[in-house]
């Protein structure tokens, strides 16, 4: 298998392809209700909507270095956290599901178009290689796929 191949199926395990570890990020949302999404684990902690909304950003922050967009065209106004729920029905949830399930598709596509050879380049504005963004953005999915699988067991 070739390396970007290796890379893109790490990043599909850990979003919506099946694989041994379990729960990946869009299991963990799946049929998800706006009550449970936007309950707090304890106080001043993320619910699993701000979660969802923050993955979009990570992965909408590494396309944006593959492929040399600039800072700031997000979506949405801000960056890394998000308070959720702006307003607290399924329309706006699935949206920002939406908003996630894009940026995961835009993702790939970079990860597709990326030249081989540029995988040990650091992208300007990172203090890491390509490489080690996408390693570490599907990292990040598995992380908060687990973190949204205990808050949902916690608020049973």
């Amino acid at each position: 298998m070739k390396e970007k191949d290796f890379l893109l199926l790490q990043l599909e395990q850990a979003f919506q392809k099946k694989s041994w570890h379990g729960t990946n990020l869009s299991g963990s949302i799946r049929g998800l209700k706006p009550e449970l999404a936007a309950v707090r684990p304890g106080k001043g902690r993320h619910n699993i909507w701000e979660l969802v909304v923050h993955c979009a950003y990570w992965k909408y922050s590494v396309h944006r270095r593959l492929v040399d967009i600039p800072t700031g065209s997000f979506p949405l106004k801000g960056s890394d956290w998000f308070a959720r729920p702006e307003e607290k029905t399924e329309s706006a949830l699935k949206a920002d599901i939406k908003l996630l399930k894009q940026c995961h598709k835009d993702l790939i596509d970079a990860v597709r178009r990326i030249a081989p050879r540029k995988l040990d380049d650091v992208p300007k504005g990172s203090k890491t290689t390509y490489r080690d963004l996408i390693v570490g953005v599907a990292a990040h999915d598995l992380y908060h796929a687990g973190q949204i699988q205990l808050i949902k067991r916690m608020a049973k």
